[in-house]
C-alpha cells in the first residue's frame, strides 16, 4: 500500500491513498485527515487506508498533480537519523580527517522534525560557503514503541517506509561535532519522496529490516550514485530498538538509515558529495568535486528490478534563502 500527503492549506496536509502505478490518488476520509493522525491510531486507520487502496485498484480516484505532493509527513514529533553504513563512516573519516568513533551501539542523532520539504520544493540555503551537500537515505515511520522494545519485537512497529534526502552543511559539521553537543546548524530540514509504503509493498526488497533497492541520484542530470540499501550494518528494527532503549517512541517517529553506501563505491558511486571528495582524496590526493551551488538540481529515486519507483521521485533545486 502506498500513501501520500496532498497540499490542502493546512500544516499537515491531506492523507491520500496512491494507486499502484503512482498516477491516481483518493482521500482516505475525514476520520484520518492527515498521516500523523492515522499513525497514532494505526490499527484502525490502516484498514480504511487499505479500503481506499482497493477502491483505487477498481479504477476510482483522481489524477495526481505532482506539484500538490508534500512530504508524506510534513512535520512530526521526532526525527532520529542513524549511521548504519560502515562504508560511509569510513569515507567520512577521510573527508573530515577525523578518527573512527569507538562504539558498540548504533550511531544516531536527533534532528529537526518540525518540517520536511516536499519532493519538488525548492530548498533554500543562506550561503554556498557552508558546503551544501545532499545525502540519500531510507527511513521508517513507527507507531508507538514501548520503552525497552527488543529488536525482534521492533520489526512489528515499523509501519511505513520512506525515501529521504538528508541535507547537510559540511563546513559547519566538524565545528559542531567538536563541541560535543551534536548538530544544529549543520543539519537543516530534510526532504522526502512523495510516497510512503507499507513494508509488504516492497516484497523481496524488504529483507531483515533493510530496503534492498538501488537509490539512483543525479546531479544536474548526471548520475552520481546508485548504491543499494542492503549493506546496512544493522537493520531498521535494530535502530528502532536502540532508540527505544530508555524511552517510549511516540507514534510518527521517523528513523533514518544514514547515507546509503556500498563497499563497491567505485562501481556504484556515492549518495553524497562528501563521499566523492573522500574517494578523490584517497585516489588523487585532494578533493576535486565541489559542493552544491545555487541553481543546481538534485534528483533521487529508489528503483526496483523491474524499473518501478515505489517512493516516487525527489527532484529539487538549490536556491538562495
Amino acid at each position: 500500500m502506498k500513501l501520500a500527503t496532498r497540499a490542502n492549506g493546512t500544516a499537515d496536509g491531506e492523507l491520500v491513498a496512491i494507486s499502484e502505478d503512482g498516477e491516481r490518488c483518493l482521500p482516505v476520509g475525514s476520520r484520518w485527515p492527515n498521516l500523523l493522525a492515522a499513525i497514532e491510531d494505526w490499527p484502525n486507520a490502516e484498514a480504511e487506508c487499505r479500503a481506499a487502496a482497493e477502491r483505487l485498484a477498481s479504477g476510482a480516484g483522481d489524477a495526481i498533480d505532482p506539484t500538490d505532493m508534500r512530504a508524506p509527513l510534513p512535520r512530526s514529533w521526532q526525527w532520529l537519523d542513524g549511521s548504519a553504513f560502515d562504508t560511509h563512516a569510513r569515507l567520512m573519516q577521510v573527508a573530515f580527517d577525523t578518527k573512527p568513533i569507538a562504539h558498540d551501539k548504533p550511531l544516531m542523532y536527533q534532528g529537526m522534525s518540525d518540517r520536511f520539504y516536499g519532493p519538488l520544493e525548492e530548498v533554500p540555503f543562506v550561503t554556498q560557503a557552508n558546503g551544501i551537500d545532499f545525502e540519500g537515505e531510507f527511513g521508517v515511520i513507527v507507531d508507538t514503541v514501548p520503552m525497552g522494545t527488543s529488536a525482534e519485537d521492533a520489526m512489528a512497529h515499523i509501519k511505513l517506509i520512506v525515501q529521504i534526502n538528508d541535507w547537510s552543511l559540511r563546513a559547519l559539521a566538524v565545528p559542531e561535532m567538536n563541541t560535543g553537543f551534536g548538530w544544529v546548524q549543520a543539519k537543516p530540514a530534510c526532504s522526502m519522496a512523495p510516497f510512503c509504503v507499507t513494508p509488504d509493498e516492497l516484497g523481496d526488497a524488504w529483507q531483515d529490516g533493510r530496503v534492498c533497492l538501488d537509490l539512483l541520484i543525479d546531479r544536474n542530470g548526471e548520475r552520481v550514485g546508485a548504491a543499494n540499501g542492503r549493506e546496512m550494518s544493522v537493520g531498521f528494527h535494530e535502530l528502532v530498538a536502540h532508540a527505544a532503549a530508555t524511552r517510549e517512541l511516540v507514534a510518527g517517529t521517523i528513523i533514518g538509515s544514514g547515507t546509503v553506501a556500498n563497499e563497491a563505491y567505485a562501481k556504484v558511486g556515492s549518495s553524497c558529495i562528501s563521499e566523492r571528495r573522500a574517494i578523490e582524496m584517497i585516489e588523487e590526493g585532494a578533493p576535486q568535486t565541489p559542493f552544491l551551488q545555487f541553481g543546481e538540481h538534485i534528483r533521487m529515486s529508489a528503483i526496483t528490478s523491474d524499473g518501478t519507483m515505489p517512493f516516487g521521485v525527489i527532484e529539487q533545486k538549490v536556491v538562495q534563502a
